[in-house]
């Protein structure tokens, strides 16, 4: 009888010592787990940027690269950031746009003069020829550049209009418009957009107070008095544009809200939604600022001070740092080469996805 009683005692002491085992080895692997959870999240790669990301340009090569508002540019290559700035070859540390041409050279637009990457080094490029401002032609893989001043146009430029490189070398071309004020020669038709290439070919300027297309033969000049626009119900002041998968122009301004333009008339779609200042208690989108067309055909709108809305073709969703969005002024939307958007912020800096739900940082 006391032999049975000591092999139930160790058979019941065995149990208890490969139940506390079991639970020791779980807690250890959750801990693991969250330990690398935990690291994973650490080693999210964040740029160092901190007055805002303005361009984006993901090249041939599969690098990414960044343009700041007066930082220089990074490049992201085999997971490693590499800044650049005027020590490094830059013209200006305010990078508008960054572009690729075809033989894989690296334009950066600055905020003053132009400067390229060649895969080894950043120069600046100085050589421009005037010879033939009025002589427009468009090419296949021509870039398009804003003038070589922050604002307005130098002694050389003369008048508004983009500098044209159609792959050997850059040529200044003057717009059809005659400036009426000193404000419209400094500021009016100063490029303050990307230029877009629309699907009928037509090649689109946005400029602070027009939009300027050209077709290869004649221009579209689209200005406060073709909207009838007046002091009362707000300039132009453009900041964005985008050629939705229907082929209606959008154009974002800062101060006037959105419009849709269909190629014969355009309509103010911030009105038409209710979402002016004097429609809204709260967040309004009136200072829009940048536009994205995602996969699914939903418009997105970056703005100033009151975050991202998407527009579904029937109804309007505002998210903000609620939803993740910490950056309260979005520079640029850009669609990636997987098809996701990509949200380039500033106070604070940074570069945003949306998940489906909410936003998160991804650089």
């Amino acid at each position: 009888m006391k032999l049975k009683l000591n092999n139930q005692y160790i058979l019941n002491l065995f149990c208890t010592l490969l139940i506390i085992v079991n639970i020791s080895c779980n807690n250890r692997n959750l801990s693991d787990k969250n330990n690398q959870l935990g690291q994973t999240k650490t080693d999210i790669k964040l740029l160092k940027f901190t007055s805002g990301v303005r361009s984006f340009l993901e090249d041939t090569k599969g690098n990414i690269w960044f343009g700041s508002y007066n930082e220089g540019v990074c490049l992201l290559h085999n997971g490693k950031f590499q800044y650049f700035t005027t020590e490094n070859g830059l013209s200006h540390n305010q990078i508008r746009n960054i572009y690729e041409d075809k033989n894989g050279v690296i334009w950066f637009e600055c905020g003053k003069g132009l400067s390229i990457y060649d895969g080894k080094k950043i120069i600046i490029y100085k050589e421009r020829n005037y010879d033939l401002t009025k002589h427009w032609k468009l090419n296949d893989s021509d870039l398009w550049f804003k003038g070589d001043e922050i604002e307005g146009y130098n002694k050389l430029e003369n008048n508004p209009g983009v500098y044209q490189y159609d792959g050997k070398k850059l040529s200044y071309r003057t717009f059809p418009v005659t400036p009426k004020s000193e404000d419209e020669r400094r500021f009016g038709y100063a490029i303050s957009t990307p230029f877009l290439k629309g699907k009928n070919g037509t090649i689109w300027f946005g400029t602070y107070n027009a939009l300027i297309g050209y077709n290869g033969t004649n221009f579209k000049i689209i200005t406060d008095d073709y909207l009838g626009l007046q002091k009362e119900n707000g300039f132009l002041h453009i900041r964005g544009i985008l050629e939705d998968s229907k082929g209606n122009l959008w154009i974002a301004n800062n101060g006037k809200g959105v419009l849709i333009y269909d190629g014969k008339e355009a309509i103010n779609f911030t009105a038409k939604q209710k979402l002016t200042k004097e429609d809204t208690k709260g967040n309004s989108l009136d200072r829009a600022f940048s536009l994205g067309e995602d996969s699914k055909g939903n418009i997105w709108i970056g703005t100033v001070e009151s975050g991202v809305w998407r527009y579904n073709g029937n109804s309007v969703t505002n998210f903000t740092k609620k939803d993740g969005l910490d950056s309260k002024q979005i520079w640029l939307i850009h669609k990636s080469k997987n098809g996701e958007l990509l949200f380039g912020g500033a106070n604070p800096s940074g570069v945003y996805q949306f998940n489906g739900k909410s936003f998160e940082r991804k650089y």
